[in-house]
């Protein structure tokens, strides 16, 4: 019969090993103030995107900074940015919809900001439909499931 006492287990072993000093479970530290470390994502043109200070924006800003940052790319794959116009649909499609689900998710917080990122997302759509050469059916498009 298997002993059930956790005095007896590894369990009050591992009890009495303490956290290391500020990582996540740390009693050094109260809660929030403790981050969990997050491990290394391989993305360092992300690391370079340049954002601001988080802490001292409020929510619906941050929202429409990565709403106009999705929307510039969406544009840049149509071929609508500066430059020379490159068209890249799949690209295009995949932005268009992360734009959607973004706005789909955060119009009702967005105040003022909502209208003219619809009404970007509207032109992005069109934009795309009209340099498909086989255009999706109506309400089949990037993102058009999500917003109506």
């Amino acid at each position: 019969m298997a002993d059930t006492d956790p005095s007896s287990s590894n369990v009050a072993e591992a009890s009495r090993i303490p956290a290391k000093s500020g990582s996540p479970g740390s009693t050094s530290r109260e809660h929030p103030t403790d981050g969990i470390p997050l491990p290394a994502h391989g993305f360092a043109k992300l690391d370079a995107f340049p954002l601001p200070e988080s802490s001292d924006v409020p929510a619906a800003d941050v929202i429409t900074h990565a709403a106009t940052a999705l929307l510039n790319a969406a544009a840049d794959k149509l071929g609508l940015g500066a430059g020379e116009p490159h068209l890249e649909l799949s690209e295009a499609r995949h932005l268009i919809t992360a734009l959607a689900g973004l706005l789909a998710a955060s119009k009702d917080y967005l105040g003022a900001e909502a209208k003219p990122l619809l009404d970007g997302i509207k032109t992005l759509q069109a934009a795309f439909r009209e340099a498909s050469s086989y255009p999706d059916e109506p309400g089949q498009g990037p993102g058009e499931q999500l917003l109506p």
